[in-house]
């Protein structure tokens, strides 16, 4: 059987923009004007999910989806780091970042080590490898993750994909190997 999964990434949020390490916070003030604006039209699927967390559950309202509730499309645990700029982490716990960002399975945090959520994820795109097509709302961690696990790629490369808010991702599944269709394509240009 034939599989497709299309990932959007979340809207844009004040961790985002302040690059900080996100609570389960709301999508900052104005997306949902812009989502709104971009008159995107989803495609036709089995199953429309979305992560737990207000900001996903906020585009996928936005983008008009009626979607359903997935904790295993859930942002990073990053653990004590929540809630924290990156820089100001850097400044109390640089090793701890270093570690966090060479080491995938290094979680100096107490959250999820980048190794786990690529597992966690790649759990999820198996699950979904009979669905004719899914449709999933979420983060750009989640989305690296899938991407890396798809394409059976080094843990090392998760930080080597950038996902930028309201873009779309597309993994193909032939019945033995998933391909990656498109990556951090405009959601503006999508049918």
């Amino acid at each position: 059987m034939t599989a497709r999964i299309t990932l959007i990434a979340h809207a844009s949020t004040e961790a985002q923009r302040h690059v900080a390490f996100p609570l389960d916070e709301s999508i900052a003030e104005g997306e949902l004007e812009k989502v709104a604006a971009l008159g995107w039209r989803a495609p036709r699927a089995q199953r429309v999910l979305s992560a737990t967390e207000l900001r996903t559950q906020q585009t996928a309202q936005a983008l008009g989806l009626s979607a359903s509730n997935s904790v295993d499309l859930c942002d990073c645990d990053y653990g004590v780091w929540r809630g924290r700029r990156m820089d100001e982490v850097q400044s109390s716990d640089p090793e701890g970042i270093l570690a966090w960002l060479t080491d995938p399975a290094s979680s100096p945090h107490g959250g999820e080590s980048v190794a786990s959520l690529i597992a966690r994820t790649g759990r999820w795109v198996e699950g979904h490898s009979d669905v004719a097509h899914t449709v999933a709302v979420t983060h750009p961690a989640v989305i690296r993750s899938a991407i890396v696990y798809a394409l059976h790629m080094p843990a090392q490369t998760f930080w080597r994909f950038d996902v930028a808010p309201l873009s779309l991702t597309d993994l193909r599944f032939n019945g033995r190997v998933w391909t990656l269709r498109c990556a951090g394509c405009s959601l503006q240009i999508q049918d």
